[in-house]
């Protein structure tokens, strides 16, 4: 058995439409830069406070009603904006009918998680949900990985953790963990080979065979 970690957006959801539309918004409601998308893309993955900062000069107070205004509209519309990727729903089905345990951990705070993956039709297969608060100022993949390891009672080698950016592998290098990379997300291959993947799925059915029995 092996516990699988699983990172959200850009590994099991496309969230680029909610996501785009909340930075939009936010940046709009304190004054903010307009953003590319190209350039929007670096904000899937980081926390939003850290991504938030980048453009805002950070200045707290902005950063603060910014973060609120984001969250008022993903309760709104927000969560909804994303879709499955392909092949996922399957591949996570086969995954715990193989025996294994799966969980979430991701960046995004725990109230936008929790929701999204409360709607998921394939959210009752994990286990458990590894999120920062909402007031969190910095949320580490690595803490959140070594929670996980210590409330499973899980050896590092008997873990993996799968994601799209350098923050999930390197959060899995830094726990002695398997790091996975995706390459149907936002970040490319030779992101995840600097940051230390172990290996690297193009398509979600090949996780079956790299995940192993």
């Amino acid at each position: 058995m092996t516990l699988c970690l699983f990172d959200l957006d850009g590994t099991l959801i496309d969230s680029e439409e909610g996501i785009f539309a909340g930075v939009r918004h936010s940046l709009s409601v304190v004054g903010g830069p307009a953003i590319d998308n190209e350039s929007l893309r670096a904000w899937v993955g980081p926390p939003l406070r850290y991504s938030f900062a980048q453009v805002l000069d950070n200045d707290a107070e902005r950063i603060e009603l910014a973060i609120d205004a984001y969250s008022q509209r993903f309760q709104q519309i927000g969560w909804s904006e994303h879709r499955v990727y392909d092949g996922i729903p399957e591949t996570m089905a086969e995954l715990v009918a193989a025996g294994h345990t799966l969980a979430i951990v991701t960046s995004k705070v725990r109230p936008h998680a929790e929701v999204i993956a409360k709607h998921l039709p394939f959210g009752h297969l994990f286990t458990r949900l590894y999120a920062p608060g909402p007031e969190t100022t910095r949320s580490e993949k690595a803490d959140m990985i070594a929670q996980a390891l210590a409330d499973f009672g899980s050896v590092p080698t008997d873990a993996v953790m799968v994601g799209d950016r350098r923050f999930d592998i390197e959060g899995a290098v830094e726990n002695n963990v398997r790091g996975i990379g995706v390459l149907w997300g936002f970040g490319s291959r030779e992101e995840l080979n600097d940051a230390g993947a172990a290996s690297i799925a193009s398509t979600p059915a090949e996780l079956i065979a790299l995940i192993g029995g």
